[in-house]
């Protein structure tokens, strides 16, 4: 359905409402000037004709014309002002009031602006707006619980080993000693995740870009992770058109790539395999990673890319991943002006595309 903007909506009757007062005019003109002179002309019969009286009449019916005019033309912009007034300000007030009730925490507070029109438009802007926030806010209240939870298991951890070495319950043994030392790379690695994503989100973030071959840059990435891959007897399959040039920030993308193989590798189960691929799409190149593993269920996908977000919610961070790397490549990837996305049924497929040239 077309629709009627309000911008049209008020210039119509603006102009409906000046036309209308102009007709009126030129009626009560016609009309009072008629009906003077005809009383002029019942006034003078059988008499002389007296030029005062005409002028007379002609000046009353101008005064009457303009004084009636003035005085509907008056009441009629009175009433459609208010009109006009109470049709646009109650779908703003409505909104006030949705708006006020989100300050105060009311998220789930929705708007019922009916039409068509950029009122309607703006209604439905804001009931999206809540519906986000409402989002937002439920995923900062996980995020919360899984920062304390991250924190809370490897420091809960050192807290019983260090109290049983000091009652003398323990012997700090070796493989005691390296226990604790994993749970401080733990809260090491958590730190440094999250100060790396707080830099990618900061206004003084900047990539350094050049001319980078992305078959070599796979080929690094690769090297990374080959070592963990061939501990866990998962095999890694490089599949890469040569010579793709691409206007990359080398470190940032090699950082995603790994990123990304890690993560395959930890939903990976052994004797399966990892593949890797790079294709030409002519202004852009598409980059995948997918690997054989449980998948992720439908109803965790559109949260995937959020910090902290796992959606089996049993997993630990050693099984599980900090829950912070998929949200550093989707930043990442972004600041090339490439996108990222995910598809999973039986494996998961991560796509990431990124043009060419970024001038």
């Amino acid at each position: 359905m077309r629709k009627t903007g309000l911008r049209a909506r008020l210039s119509f009757i603006f102009i409906f409402t000046v036309a209308a007062i102009l007709v009126f005019v030129s009626i009560s003109l016609i009309f009072e000037t008629h009906y003077h002179f005809l009383m002029y002309q019942n006034q003078s019969m059988g008499m002389t004709h007296d030029f005062s009286q005409l002028i007379y009449h002609l000046e009353q019916a101008l005064i009457q014309s303009i004084v009636w005019t003035f005085l509907v033309a008056l009441l009629l912009t009175i009433g459609i002002s208010l009109y006009i007034a109470k049709r646009v300000s109650a779908p703003l007030i409505t909104m006030k009031h949705v708006a006020e009730k989100m300050t105060h925490g009311h998220l789930e507070s929705r708007s019922n602006i009916k039409g068509n029109d950029e009122l309607a438009d703006l209604g439905a802007s804001l009931n999206q707006l809540a519906e986000q926030l409402q989002n937002q806010e439920h995923l900062r209240k996980i995020m919360t619980q899984d920062i304390a939870h991250e924190l809370r298991t490897p420091l809960a951890t050192l807290k019983s080993h260090m109290q049983a070495f000091q009652d003398g319950v323990w012997q700090p043994t070796p493989s005691r000693i390296q226990a604790c030392y994993e749970e401080i790379e733990r809260l090491i690695r958590l730190v440094a995740d999250l100060e790396q994503l707080t830099h990618i989100e900061s206004s003084q973030f900047r990539l350094s870009l050049k001319q980078e071959d992305i078959s070599k840059l796979i080929q690094h990435g690769v090297s990374v992770v080959s070592a963990a891959y061939m501990q866990k007897n998962v095999q890694l399959i490089v599949k890469s058109a040569p010579s793709i040039i691409i206007q990359v920030d080398k470190e940032r993308l090699i950082q995603v790539l790994v990123n990304l193989l890690s993560n395959a590798l930890e939903f990976t189960p052994e004797n399966r395999y990892v593949e890797i691929k790079a294709t030409d799409k002519g202004e852009s190149v598409l980059i995948t990673v997918s690997d054989t593993g449980s998948g992720i269920s439908p109803k965790d996908l559109p949260y995937v890319f959020e910090r902290f977000y796992r959606g089996d919610k049993s997993r630990n961070r050693k099984s599980g991943g900090g829950g912070i790397g998929l949200t550093i490549v989707k930043k990442i990837v972004e600041a090339h002006h490439g996108s990222v996305w995910i598809e999973s049924n039986h494996g998961t497929i991560v796509y990431i595309q990124l043009p060419k040239n970024l001038d």
